[in-house]
């Protein structure tokens, strides 16, 4: 079996910024929630899918606030898209799929602490993180865990992370650390650049490994003095956005593998919230429900 685990923050809003605007019957905004209803059934009609799950950021903020000011906030999201969070939990939950809420921790750590759980687990062949986010990256492991963007139908496997970012799946928290993460709001640090990261943490791996003086490097890099200097200057600083980063694998998520089999809508619960977002197509073309 495979097990498909989907990121239903990053679906949320790709369904915001590329569905057509839409409200409910009452006025309010559902655009982004009968999008992300579309593409999750679109996922559970596709060949091979038996066990699925999908987390999401239920408040944007987490833990990672409290450790850097300048992390990603709620600030700057479309109010639109913000109230259609709880009502997107409820559209997933109502088509059968297990949810996970994060409160304290993201989204991305529930994905990773599942990929960790069930990565070579008894009947499991192969976890598949649906999502783009190179912060999931991380997760790969071989072909059995491996990343997919559903939208361009690209699979991501370790090879295929070696290759993209020139550092193995392991030392992309430190990848990141030195080029900072424009999305969660961390700049990594100056002069750092893709390639040279790429180029340093392909010999050394991890930060603490890089020699503190760059004529120790056994490794050709442009502007290695600068960088050096750089890296010296602002090691703390690295190790807080490593830290960032880097992805909690201790997530509370009760249900077992078992619980993750996609068994049908619950209808019910489907019924109640495609009245409230205005939907009339779900309910009569479901083709699996629920036992009550």
């Amino acid at each position: 079996m495979k097990i498909h685990l989907v990121d239903g923050t990053y679906e949320l809003f790709r369904a915001h910024y590329g569905a057509p605007p839409a409200v409910a019957p009452d006025g309010t905004a559902v655009g982004a929630t009968r999008g992300l209803m579309r593409t999750l059934l679109a996922l559970l009609a596709s060949p091979g899918v038996t066990h699925v799950a999908c987390a999401f950021d239920h408040v944007i903020e987490s833990f990672r606030n409290d450790l850097y000011d300048g992390y990603k906030t709620s600030e700057g999201v479309p109010p639109e898209l913000l109230t259609q969070f709880p009502l997107a939990e409820a559209v997933t939950r109502a088509l059968g799929i297990v949810v996970w809420p994060m409160v304290e921790l993201e989204a991305d750590d529930a994905l990773a602490t599942a990929a960790m759980r069930w990565d070579g687990a008894e009947g499991v062949e192969q976890v598949v993180i649906c999502s783009p986010d190179k912060d999931l990256a991380q997760c790969v492991r071989g072909t059995r865990v491996v990343c997919l963007d559903r939208r361009q139908r690209k699979l991501l496997d370790e090879a295929g992370v070696r290759e993209k970012f020139g550092v193995a799946p392991e030392s992309l928290p430190d990848w990141l650390a030195l080029v900072g993460d424009s999305a969660d709001g961390y700049p990594g640090l100056p002069r750092w650049g893709a390639k040279s990261a790429s180029a340093v943490l392909g010999r050394y791996a991890r930060l603490e490994a890089i020699p503190p003086h760059e004529r120790e490097w056994d490794v050709a890099v442009r502007g290695a003095a600068a960088l050096g200097s750089s890296l010296r200057e602002h090691r703390e600083e690295a190790a807080l956005f490593r830290r960032l980063a880097t992805l909690r694998i201790d997530a509370v998520l009760p249900e077992s593998l078992d619980e993750l089999r996609w068994d049908g809508a619950r209808r019910d619960e489907l019924e109640e919230a495609c009245g409230r977002i205005g939907e009339t197509e779900v309910v009569p073309r479901m083709p699996l429900w629920r036992p009550a």
